[in-house]
């Protein structure tokens, strides 16, 4: 018979914030937080931009033709997170690119910029995808 356990919060035994997960085959551990999104969006950059769906997003704003900044509900806990994201434009061949240096003076810790451009121009897409992995503050 399938065991079925609801909760609503989960600690860890020996630290309240460390839950181990067994792989599927049993050989492997890995942290469950390390694991998860801590911020993600499904964003329409055109027109006026708004998300589809996010996590954790606080706002995003509209920098221009191809810039959007993304505000984290959630500061993350140093600059040293992962940021992917990716994008389509009806008929538009794009380059999608996570500018979390703003100056090269580290990432920021509350929000990352993407860019959007063909190979010659900045350009506006219908969808665009984030998703940031790391340590939340």
């Amino acid at each position: 018979m399938a065991s079925i356990l609801k909760v609503d919060a989960m600690q860890g035994v020996t630290s309240a914030g460390d839950i181990t997960i067994t792989s599927e085959g049993g050989a492997a551990t890995q942290s469950l937080q390390q694991g998860l999104a801590k911020v993600w969006v499904n964003l329409n950059g055109t027109g006026t931009i708004a998300t589809r769906d996010s996590f954790s997003v606080a706002s995003v704003v509209d920098n221009g033709t191809g810039a959007y900044t993304i505000n984290f509900s959630n500061t993350m806990n140093n600059s040293n997170y992962s940021s992917v994201a990716t994008g389509d434009g009806t008929g538009v061949a794009s380059i999608i690119g996570v500018d979390t240096s703003l100056g090269r003076s580290g990432s920021p810790t509350t929000n990352c910029v993407i860019s959007t451009k063909t190979t010659s121009a900045s350009v506006d897409l219908s969808y665009i995808y984030l998703n940031i992995h790391g340590d939340l503050a």
